[in-house]
């Protein structure tokens, strides 16, 4: 509960003539027509206007817009779960698959994720990916990512060259090193040592993408060299490191040449910048194009033309994602070394919690918004090293929701060229 209060105790509670109540941040005066609430308020009704605010200031000014970075958009797909997805549970990645080829979008990324209802639609990201490889005609397929201790590299090597020649050449594939033990069910012997054993992997899968032989063991025992097959379309694999917050995987992505995909859920932009500079220098150091390296930030997101719309469509769902999986947060949590115990508040502790993680990140760390009101924190990531946006989807939203906010976010993208 301290870490709670803590966070409370960054905002006070504005209320207007017309008995309307607002979260507004501590340090900042309050806005004209408002002014502070003394006594008891409704906590509900004070999400919307510092939303409205707080983006208003960051949208960019004409003479800004047109001197704005480029930075690419794509979708990432993560918390997807049966129980939201009907019968077709995948006609949602489908249609926006489609929509995102055809409108410009630079990639989707797929998870790999196991044994846990948020995210329960994408246990293998190279079957839907070898879906969408004809379903699509020109945009990037990415693994975001392959948990690779829990795979044979020999593997990850022929499924995905047969998606990179189902594509025409358009795989690209994160890997990670895996964070929650029960993943590691499926190779149970591999979870101490998962980051070494990752690093090995990806050389291996690199070396077999290009057409080397690699040693390996018979099954009797026998010492054998293996190639695989199908020899891909692209001649180098491109390779991305999925980095949780660990300054440390910033530099060895950066050591080994490979792209970097992060994310600002409990990082905020000054960190992040922090991290990109070690991944550059890191990149320089090891005889790697420190520019060349590309850096993608995932965002949750859902625009629309008005805030109102946001709130209406997104609010609710993003709090129920939350409080639906507060067993996986508690444990990505203690994986970064915070002891959070999410379960032991009550109903309404976790509703103020939840409602406070959303206020927090509406304002600075998503793409929850309306095109203008979101321009300014793409162009502040553009000014910290960021060449790419994974605009997460599916936290809740319908899918008709969510299809419909494509069109918004699509206005955001051409922005940036």
């Amino acid at each position: 509960m301290s870490q709670i209060q803590e966070e409370t105790s960054r905002f006070k509670v504005l209320v207007n003539s017309q008995g309307r109540y607002a979260l507004w941040p501590e340090f900042r005066a309050a806005p004209a027509g408002w002014q502070e609430a003394l006594g008891p308020h409704p906590k509900e009704d004070c999400l919307d206007f510092v939303a409205k605010n707080e983006r208003q200031s960051q949208a960019p000014t004409a003479r800004a817009r047109a001197t704005v970075p480029s930075v690419g958009f794509g979708l990432l797909f993560f918390g997807g779960e049966e129980q939201n997805a009907g019968r077709d549970k995948y006609d949602f990645l489908l249609r926006a698959a489609r929509f995102a080829d055809e409108h410009g979008f630079s990639a989707i990324w797929l998870p790999e994720r196991h044994f846990t209802q948020m995210g329960s639609l994408y246990p293998s990201p190279v079957v839907l990916h070898a879906a969408l490889s004809q379903q699509t005609k020109r945009i990037r397929l990415r693994a975001g990512s392959v948990v690779l201790p829990l795979n044979d590299p020999i593997r990850v090597a022929e499924e995905w060259a047969i998606v990179d020649n189902l594509s025409g050449g358009r795989v690209e594939i994160s890997f990670a090193p895996g964070w929650n033990s029960e993943d590691f069910a499926l190779r149970p012997d591999h979870y101490q040592n998962r980051y070494d054993i990752m690093y090995e992997g990806i050389g291996l899968v690199e070396r077999l993408w290009q057409g080397e032989r690699i040693p390996a063991r018979g099954g009797n025992g026998e010492r054998i060299e293996v190639r695989t097959y199908p020899t891909p379309v692209q001649p180098r694999l491109i390779k991305w490191i999925t980095a949780a917050g660990s300054p440390k995987t910033c530099q060895q992505a950066g050591a080994i040449g490979a792209n970097l995909l992060t994310h600002l859920f409990d990082q905020g932009i000054e960190e992040l910048a922090g991290k990109i500079k070690l991944y550059r220098e890191a990149r320089a150091q090891n005889g790697h194009d420190p520019q060349t390296g590309k850096v993608a930030v995932t965002l949750h997101t859902f625009l629309a033309p008005t805030m109102d719309v946001v709130m209406d469509k997104a609010h609710v769902p993003y709090c129920n994602y939350l409080k639906s999986n507060v067993g996986l947060l508690e444990k990505l949590a203690k994986n970064r070394g915070f002891d959070i115990r999410l379960s032991t508040l009550t109903a309404k502790q976790l509703d103020d919690a939840v409602n406070l993680i959303f206020a927090k990140f509406l304002r600075q760390r998503s793409l929850l918004g309306t095109p203008d009101g979101c321009a300014g924190l793409v162009s502040q990531l553009a000014d910290v090293g960021v060449n790419e946006i994974a605009c997460l989807l599916d936290f809740g939203p319908t899918n008709e929701d969510m299809l419909e906010s494509l069109k918004p976010l699509c206005e955001l993208k051409d922005r940036f060229g």
